[in-house]
């Protein structure tokens, strides 16, 4: 039996803040990113809440959300005891937002009434997913809370809210959408409505991520890469994920790799590993590169994924994204050093069973060094 549920009521476009007004006498923890306080931004979303609620602000976020700041929100959302938490900003204020909620209801013994997330960025989707990616710095590890309760009840998705998001971000975050979109269109629990989503996300950033990247004033782009990463993250939601996040993740906490990018940079390797070794890995990526007009109808399956990769590449380029590690700064002997350590963190990652195929060290390692230099 599948199960398919999308508890998160979705309101997208550029009036969708305005169900802030809705909300009468709460008190609301916002948990935001760092750089919003003060910003037009923030100013326009606080302005949408009426004056018999009261709000107090967290905005220590930090990428990739580590275990320290976590704790500095949950003691102001202990001291606060909201009714109400409002996320505000890209996935790490989300997730850092779902974490407070997570451990403050615990500690508390006491539900909120509701959670809104709001997002800044077009990539994580987390505003309809149930975790939250939290980071041990000391250890150098990411781990996951993974709880249906921690679904964001609404998602508000204003596309001028990503208007201003640097060009970097808007690559980085849209080609993580494409990761979600492919990664959970050949995950072990995929189906049919998992599939429609994914495939249309695909089309919706093979199309238009550039056009975002190139002019983000494009109010049209934006709100339809805005909704497909919304969809994507339901997809995934249900589906899973693979070794492309699995891998990520440690390049995130070895490296520092903004999250996205560390996606792009393996996600040609991945679909192309995945694709050789899964027949049904291989016809729906093709079917997906002949859905979003990357391949003709007659074109062969190898040959539909082998223009799918080269899309993915194009857009890199076009968006001047670093393809390597060594592009990105890092040393070449040192990456490879963390071999080891890198295959075991991925197969330990919450998101690797998720994959089609169960890879060895070996296929995990070569897919790795691909993109060291």
């Amino acid at each position: 039996m599948e199960t398919i549920s999308i508890p998160t009521k979705i309101l997208s476009g550029v009036d969708s803040l305005d169900e802030l007004t809705n909300i009468s006498n709460e008190k609301i923890f916002m948990v935001c990113d760092s750089f919003l306080p003060n910003t037009p931004t923030l100013k326009e979303i606080t302005s949408k809440i009426n004056s018999s609620n009261s709000v107090t602000i967290f905005s220590d976020v930090k990428p990739d959300p580590p275990l320290e700041n976590i704790i500095l929100g949950v003691k102001k959302y202990l001291n606060f005891q909201p009714t109400v938490v409002i996320a505000v900003g890209g996935g790490s204020a989300i997730d850092t937002g779902k974490a407070i909620r997570f451990f403050g209801e615990k500690i508390l013994q006491k539900d909120i009434k509701f959670f809104t997330a709001i997002p800044t960025t077009s990539g994580t989707g987390s505003e309809v997913t149930n975790t939250s990616v939290i980071s041990d710095t000391a250890n150098h590890r990411k781990f996951p809370i993974m709880n249906d309760h921690l679904t964001p009840d609404y998602a508000l998705l204003d596309p001028k809210l990503v208007t201003t998001a640097p060009q970097s971000v808007t690559a980085y975050s849209g080609l993580d959408v494409m990761t979600h979109a492919l990664e959970s269109l050949v995950a072990t629990k995929s189906n049919l409505l998992t599939d429609a989503l994914a495939e249309k996300a695909v089309d919706t950033i093979a199309h238009h991520l550039v056009d975002c990247y190139n002019d983000g004033q494009d109010i049209q782009s934006r709100q339809v890469v805005h909704e497909a990463s919304c969809a994507a993250g339901i997809a995934f939601n249900t589906a899973g994920l693979g070794i492309c996040h699995a891998i990520a993740h440690q390049l995130g906490a070895e490296f520092h790799v903004p999250h996205g990018l560390a996606n792009a940079m393996l996600l040609p390797y991945v679909v192309t590993y995945n694709a050789s070794k899964s027949d049904l890995a291989l016809a729906k990526y093709a079917a997906a590169a002949r859905k979003a007009g990357l391949a003709s109808n007659g074109m062969g399956d190898k040959v539909a994924v082998r223009r799918l990769v080269a899309c993915i590449q194009s857009m890199m380029r076009q968006m001047h994204c670093p393809a390597t590690l060594n592009a990105f700064g890092i040393d070449v002997a040192e990456a490879a050093k963390m071999t080891a350590q890198i295959v075991s963190g991925a197969k330990a990652d919450g998101t690797f069973p998720g994959n089609p195929v169960v890879p060895t060290d070996d296929d995990l390692a070569a897919i790795y060094k691909s993109i060291i230099k």
